[in-house]
């Protein structure tokens, strides 16, 4: 059993580019204005539709994992790709504590990060300085 991501792309090439070195996965398929993969880890399939609607409709996406020492060892790897991240923090956020870093895609947002418990906070607070990280 997968989740099932479907996304609107603005740029097909880029946006698989990008995918391939953020999930470590090669694309599956590739036809006109389509393309899809089969990502193990996380368990899911990626949709990528090119021109069907607005490129980046959503807020953002995210991969919710066990420790924050898989939040850490993403970040890592993904830096390595040369895909730019927020680095590792620990934030309010969203109602709820985490430990997370973002990546900015061709479109939209992505969230890898672990909750490490509850918060009364919709929005970020790291450092005193509101922003808003879950909209």
């Amino acid at each position: 059993m997968r989740v099932q991501l479907a996304l609107n792309v603005s740029d097909l090439q880029e946006s698989i580019s990008f995918y391939e070195k953020m999930f470590d996965t090669p694309v599956a398929k590739v036809r006109d204005g389509y393309a899809n993969f089969e990502v193990a880890n996380p368990p899911m399939k990626l949709v990528l539709f090119e021109g069907a609607g607005e490129g980046g409709t959503l807020n953002h996406l995210g991969v919710e994992v066990e420790e924050a020492d898989q939040v850490e060892a993403a970040e890592r790897r993904i830096s390595a790709e040369g895909l730019d991240t927020s680095g590792v923090d620990d934030t309010l956020c969203c109602y709820a504590a985490k430990t997370e870093t973002w990546v900015e895609g061709p479109d939209t947002k992505w969230e890898w990060y672990v909750k490490t418990g509850d918060s009364d906070q919709i929005h970020n607070t790291v450092l005193g300085a509101e922003s808003s990280c879950c909209q």
